[in-house]
C-alpha cells in the first residue's frame, strides 16, 4: 500500500495542471479530496477534476487537476494551496 502521495505539475503555453497519485490507500484518497474541496471552497476556482482509477494497477490511482488559460494565473496558488494542505513537496523536473 502506498504510504505518500506523489505530485507532479505540469506547465503549458495554455494550461497548467497538478497530478496527485495516492495509489491504493483510501486514506490518502480521502485527504486528497478533502483538500481539493477545500480550496475549491477557499479560492472560489473549480479546476476541471479527471479521477484515474486504475484497477489492473491500483498503486498508480489518482487524480489530474487542469486550469485553461482564463484561470492560469490564479492556477499556481491554487496548487500551491493544495500542496501545502497535504505536506507535499513537488520534484523540480529541470
Amino acid at each position: 500500500m502506498r504510504e505518500c502521495i506523489e505530485a507532479h505539475i505540469r506547465m503549458e503555453e495554455c494550461y497548467e495542471g497538478l497530478s496527485l497519485t495516492y495509489g491504493d490507500n483510501p486514506e490518502l484518497k480521502k485527504e486528497v479530496f478533502e483538500a481539493v474541496e477545500a480550496t475549491i471552497k477557499e479560492t472560489g476556482l473549480k479546476p476541471e477534476i479527471f479521477d484515474n482509477p486504475d484497477k489492473e494497477h491500483p498503486e498508480r490511482e489518482g487524480i489530474y487537476l487542469e486550469f485553461h488559460e482564463e484561470a492560469q494565473r490564479d492556477a499556481g496558488d491554487f496548487f500551491d494551496r493544495v500542496l501545502h494542505k497535504l505536506n507535499v513537496v513537488c520534484p523540480r523536473n529541470d
